[in-house]
């Protein structure tokens, strides 16, 4: 997979805390998170757990709809999850 702009989630666990993020690289971006390469939320609130991803084609529409996935509930979150990913599963190694 080569750099192309994201937006993703990161759960500690199944229906755990979660993280919502951008970046232009998402491979890298979250092999720095699953290694606590980059401190902060997901370091502290230990999540390693790639759940949910778009790809874009530019980044001003990753960062709008970064923006929009934030802005919703809790719970529009885990449905979008649960629709992409019913079991939760570590997304990562798909992207590899």
């Amino acid at each position: 997979m080569k750099k192309c702009p994201a937006i993703y989630i990161m759960a500690s666990k199944p229906k755990g805390t979660l993280y919502t993020g951008v970046t232009s690289d998402l491979i890298k971006h979250i092999y720095q998170h699953k290694n606590s390469v980059t401190l902060g939320f997901t370091e502290h609130y230990d999540c390693k757990l790639l759940v949910y991803y778009e790809l874009y084609e530019d980044m001003i529409n990753a960062i709008s709809r970064e923006k929009q996935i934030k802005a919703g509930s809790r719970k529009k979150k885990i449905e979008l999850i649960e629709k992409m990913n019913p079991k939760w599963e570590d997304l990562y190694k798909t992207l590899l």
